[in-house]
């Protein structure tokens, strides 16, 4: 079962219980782990056997902006490759309290502009994030649209977490039934992620707040069980409302980031191939 991360108030004991997660994952047949150094950001190429190496799923973790790191979710993210026959790059963005925002950001602009001059095309990267690398998907997504650079064809964001100022409902509502994490784990990472610097509403902290328009097909998939239920249906209304191409899936009964828990829940897995089949990326443009 998943720790329960709330219960955890200092940040190396939460990092720790974290790296915990991929100590004893089996080793994976059939594919290459590559560190790169993407811009002065690390970075870890994963590529399974037969993957298309000019398809990309440019991959963002969670964990709440304060821990976290590539190996932990290989499994998830070699599986998402396999079924979909792309690679993937996931970031290695930097942590708070060490680095606060906008540094998450920074990384993951930085990462996907050096992408993008490894001569592969935006149009054939899928930007995929859980929880608050979901957000910070979203965040980087605006950011690019801002400063008019090539947007990915497709965006996933599970169990996104989009509302820094914990108001949502279901943050109360749902406490009991999520056992991953809390309103007092998110309000924990929110301020150290925060900091002195910025503001909770601010639309590049909180992409909630900000203006959706022209962002790519969106794929946003959360369980009903979990305490950012409402961070993404408000999402979705939100994206709606800009003319963004976006479907919801909803997870009867599932926890928060479910598709990770291939071997605990069937649904995982059927998660796992709905993110594959959609959303299409766009036709290439040259």
């Amino acid at each position: 079962m998943p720790v329960p991360f709330d219960q955890l108030t200092d940040i190396g004991e939460l990092r720790g219980a974290f790296d915990a997660l991929g100590r004893d994952l089996p080793p994976l047949p059939d594919v290459v782990f590559r560190q790169v150094d993407a811009a002065g950001v690390p970075a870890e190429w994963i590529e399974p056997t037969g993957s298309d190496p000019a398809r990309v799923i440019f991959y963002l973790h969670g964990g709440g902006y304060v821990a976290g790191d590539p190996v932990i979710y290989r499994n998830v993210v070699t599986a998402l490759c396999r079924a979909s026959g792309y690679r993937a790059l996931m970031v290695d963005y930097r942590l708070a309290p060490e680095a606060p925002f906008p540094a998450a950001l920074d990384d993951a602009q930085r990462s996907y502009a050096w992408l993008l001059t490894q001569g592969i095309s935006a149009d054939h990267i899928v930007i995929i994030g859980d929880s608050a690398g979901g957000g910070l998907a979203l965040s980087t997504l605006v950011s690019l649209r801002e400063s008019c650079q090539p947007l990915p064809g497709a965006a996933v964001v599970l169990s996104p977490w989009t509302d820094l100022t914990l108001q949502s409902e279901s943050h109360l509502t749902k406490v009991k039934d999520d056992p991953i994490i809390t309103h007092k784990f998110l309000d924990m990472s929110r301020q150290h992620y925060i900091g002195t610097g910025a503001n909770d509403t601010d639309a590049l902290v909180s992409p909630l707040y900000a203006d959706l328009k022209g962002l790519p097909p969106l794929l946003v998939l959360v369980g009903t069980a979990e305490v950012l239920f409402d961070d993404s249906a408000a999402l979705v209304r939100k994206a709606r409302e800009a003319g963004v191409d976006v479907e919801l899936i909803k997870g009867d009964g599932m926890i928060h980031t479910w598709p990770f828990f291939i071997d605990s829940f069937p649904e995982a897995a059927k998660a796992v191939q709905s993110i594959v089949l959609r959303p299409s990326p766009r036709p290439a443009t040259h």
